[in-house]
């Protein structure tokens, strides 16, 4: 006599069972993960692009007109990306503060610095 081979219904239903289980479980930690390492991302973006705009400055005796002149004078490699929304063009660039002391005028105008603009619930991205 012959025996069929395979799996029951049964055993299927188990084993998709124990799979649904897992991936309830590992789901919201991967996404987690994920936003977490954006974040890490943009915080090390901000601080190199941050460098990039200070040692324009000390060689320059001035500040970048736009994130571009970095890039064209080899300061920076490549406009950098904002790792949130995977953009380089949502930057939110800041003049020099008006109240630099003992500063030139041409010194008040320019890239001084750079927040990120993106919007996500809850987080305050433009704040870093």
């Amino acid at each position: 006599m012959h025996k069929p081979r395979g799996f029951t219904l049964i055993e299927l239903m188990v084993v998709m069972a124990i799979v649904a289980t897992l991936l309830t479980i590992v789901t919201p930690r991967y996404f987690a993960h994920l936003e977490r390492a954006k974040e890490i991302a943009l915080r090390e973006t901000l601080a190199v692009s941050r460098d990039a705009i200070d040692k324009f400055f000390a060689d320059n005796d001035r500040y970048p007109a736009t994130l571009e002149e970095l890039v064209d004078k080899r300061y920076l490699r490549s406009l950098p990306t904002d790792p949130i929304t995977d953009r380089n063009d949502n930057w939110t660039l800041l003049p020099p503060p008006s109240n630099l002391q003992g500063e030139a005028a041409e010194l008040t105008s320019g890239v001084w610095d750079l927040r990120s603009g993106a919007v996500q619930e809850g987080k305050t991205y433009d704040q870093w």
